[in-house]
């Protein structure tokens, strides 16, 4: 038997290539359970796998894709048997573990999540890693007793995956949503999912001295890092709470300690592929039962293995909006 698969391999000339090639079992890792794998999700971190970089995949040829939903075909695992639906997103899967861009993956059961009532393996990968961190950032932020009462809730990269979906989920519970974005044309959509307004990311970045700024947040939900967290943090109100997922625009944080003894702000990082499967279950549970996805249906767009390295390139310029699921099952 052999299948299809997104390979990832350094070139003669030193730059990163990617092809659909055909692979086999015994190229796959060992694991418990075999999955055939229907829908994959393309995410920013996947875009780097497929570029070559090192901080997220350590060996090459590599094949990506951190999500993955399909159908178990093997299993030595009492827990799963074939035919069962489930999903994966967890621990080093696509990263530094052959992904989900291939027709079949091999995994440990521990990293497997039985597919949540009410969602189909399509619709977990549109919702994937990137909705599933929001779901996550949204939690923590109602953990520490933000409410909507308290006032305004910033939401950086908010055309991101992460971004649409915690602008969505934040509006739905009643916050008053300020969306930060650089792709101003995208405003219509992001007040389409809630947002009370929507302002240009270089307007939510102060490159000043300044310890602290103007009061503003009662929340924020920063799904980029650099400048945006920096800032963000110094226009706390008191007591407010920052939760913290990304670092696409740096990962170095520029701040004095003021923020944090002078106004009590809390800093919180949020981590989805090392969190414990209990919690993420819980939330793939409200997101089957509590949150529609028909209002996202805009801002998801689907492609082949095929039309995948297109894709990869336009997240890596900046140039997607929200998210992209892969088909990845061809023909039995």
């Amino acid at each position: 038997m052999s299948f299809r698969a997104l390979v990832v391999s350094e070139g003669p000339t030193g730059q990163y290539e990617r092809h659909v090639t055909r692979r086999t079992p015994a190229e796959l890792p060992p694991g418990d359970v075999l999955v055939r794998v229907q829908y994959s999700s393309l995410n920013y971190k996947d875009a780097l796998s497929a570029s070559g970089h090192h901080g997220v995949t350590r060996r090459y040829p590599h094949v990506p894709g951190i999500d993955a939903a399909g159908v178990v075909v093997e299993s030595t695992n009492r827990q799963y048997k074939p035919g069962d639906a489930v999903m994966v997103h967890a621990a080093e899967f696509g990263a530094n573990v052959p992904g989900g861009y291939s027709e079949y993956a091999r995994m440990p059961a521990e990293w497997l999540l039985p597919l949540p009532d009410g969602l189909t393996s399509r619709q977990c990968m549109a919702i994937g890693t990137a909705g599933i961190t929001a779901a996550l950032c949204v939690r923590r932020l109602q953990e520490q007793a933000v409410q909507a009462a308290d006032g305004e809730v910033l939401v950086t990269g908010a055309t991101g995956g992460v971004g649409i979906f915690s602008v969505a989920l934040l509006a739905r519970l009643g916050y008053r949503v300020v969306a930060s974005t650089g792709k101003p044309a995208a405003r219509d959509l992001l007040q389409h999912l809630g947002a009370a307004e929507v302002t240009h990311r270089a307007s939510m970045q102060d490159f000043s001295e300044k310890a602290l700024l103007k009061g503003r947040w009662s929340g924020v939900l920063d799904t980029v890092g650099g400048a945006s967290l920096s800032t963000a943090i110094r226009s706390m109100h008191y007591g407010g709470v920052v939760v913290c997922c990304g670092n696409v625009a740096g990962a170095d944080l520029v701040l004095t300690v003021y923020p944090f003894i002078l106004r009590a702000v809390r800093l919180i990082g949020v981590d989805v592929a090392n969190c414990p499967q209990d919690q993420l279950a819980g939330l793939w549970t409200d997101f089957g039962s509590l949150w529609p996805l028909d209002q996202f249906a805009q801002f998801i767009r689907e492609c082949t293995l095929e039309e995948l390295d297109v894709e990869i390139d336009r997240t890596l310029h900046g140039g997607r909006i929200g998210r992209t699921v892969v088909h990845v099952a061809g023909a039995q």
